[in-house]
């Protein structure tokens, strides 16, 4: 902590431990795989060895990553090698480092490649331990900094059923904010007389008593009311309706199309496909941004919730010193310089930089746990006969 401010963007460092998998799928004609591990940090990509001929490797190596961001999630995936240096997926598990628990062996079931279900073997998982060590003050300035974009990835491209799913997601946020309007229509039409006096004159006295500095006393009310449903219930609700859609069902869609149709229809068609690939994209992207707003105030991670609550104390102190006209003028003084005094900096917004750390609905489900299956009788058996025989 001593040397905090030297280097701002070494946030720290991950360890990985991968131990052995088991359970694996069968992707040769043998009824065996060739299994190997890869593991991403962003773009950091290492892979371990291939294990030949075996549905249980075992890979016993340790991996170090450099962490620039503690909002990273660790990708580890299961591929399998096949003779004309094609892979085949075998399974992945997402993981944040901010629920990482450093020192802990851990079996991981692996999911599909939507991350939404069990993939494909006899209940795979993978054995890790993982530890990190971080500077959270680094990680703290961090966080209202441009994101890293991961280079390694495919370009999405219009499906159908994805686009539905953003559309449920972005109707579902949209829906909060209806309910919430019609709350205040009712109050204004005094379906509720009690209900509509109440607000009435809280509305009076708060407009009368008002000052920026009660802002972030609403939002740590926000807080507060969230902080003590988690402590009583012990969790936040979340939707957990899987809006899954099937790769199937996208080629079926693109099998449909004519191939013998005419030059200037097909040209039609792209550019209808890339007009609603943007406002798929864009109403994914919407939602995103809802769905992190409301995840920052349900404590999704914890270290967000409090470095806002912290963000949001320090606010209180200074608008309540400070007159907002100087603050403004402040913020348009930096705006202004910007492009002299850093010509080269990127053009950001800090509100956004730190929304972009707050996983959204889909990155939740994404990371979420699979329950492990239980061992049957039959398998504690042999288990207690091994350690007999050893």
């Amino acid at each position: 902590l001593s040397r905090t401010l030297h280097n701002l963007k070494d946030i720290g460092h991950l360890r990985v431990k991968i131990f052995k998998a088991q359970g694996l799928a069968a992707a040769d004609i043998g009824g065996k795989s060739d299994p190997f591990c890869v593991l991403e940090l962003i773009n950091a990509r290492l892979q371990t060895q291939t294990e030949y001929k075996t549905l249980s490797p075992t890979w016993n190596k340790i991996f170090s990553f450099n962490v620039k961001d503690i909002h990273s999630i660790l990708e580890v995936t299961v591929y399998d090698e096949d003779r004309d240096h094609k892979v085949e997926f075998l399974g992945k598990v997402a993981i944040p480092l901010l629920k990482i628990k450093n020192g802990e062996k851990k079996w991981y079931a692996l999911k599909d490649k939507k991350l939404r279900a069990r993939a494909k073997g006899n209940n795979p998982e993978i054995l890790l331990e993982c530890s990190v060590e971080w500077n959270p003050i680094r990680a703290a300035i961090r966080t209202f900094t441009p994101k890293e974009e991961k280079y390694m990835q495919m370009e999405q491209k219009f499906k159908r059923q994805v686009f539905i799913t953003n559309v449920n997601r972005l109707k579902a946020c949209i829906m909060d904010v209806y309910e919430m309007g019609m709350f205040v229509k009712s109050c204004f039409e005094w379906e509720y007389p009690v209900r509509s006096t109440i607000a009435f004159i809280v509305f009076m006295v708060g407009t009368y008593c008002f000052e920026p500095y009660m802002i972030p006393i609403i939002l740590l009310i926000l807080y507060l009311r969230n902080y003590i449903i988690l402590s009583i219930v012990g969790t936040m609700m979340h939707r957990e309706e899987d809006n899954d859609y099937s790769a199937d069902e996208d080629e079926a869609d693109d099998d449909d199309k004519d191939k013998e149709e005419k030059k200037t229809l097909k040209e039609r068609l792209q550019v209808i496909q890339e007009v609603t690939a943007t406002v798929q994209n864009a109403i994914g992207f919407i939602a995103s941004i809802c769905e992190s707003c409301k995840n920052t105030f349900n404590f999704s991670v914890p270290f967000l919730s409090w470095l806002l609550i912290l963000v949001l104390l320090v606010g209180i102190v200074i608008l309540y010193y400070i007159p907002i006209r100087y603050l403004v003028m402040l913020w348009g003084v930096n705006k202004f310089s910007r492009k002299l005094i850093r010509p080269h900096s990127v053009i950001n917004n800090e509100i956004l930089d730190f929304l972009s750390r707050v996983p959204d609905d889909e990155i939740l489900r994404d990371c979420r746990e699979l329950r492990p299956v239980p061992q049957s009788h039959d398998e504690k058996r042999r288990e207690h006969r091994k350690k007999k025989m050893n």
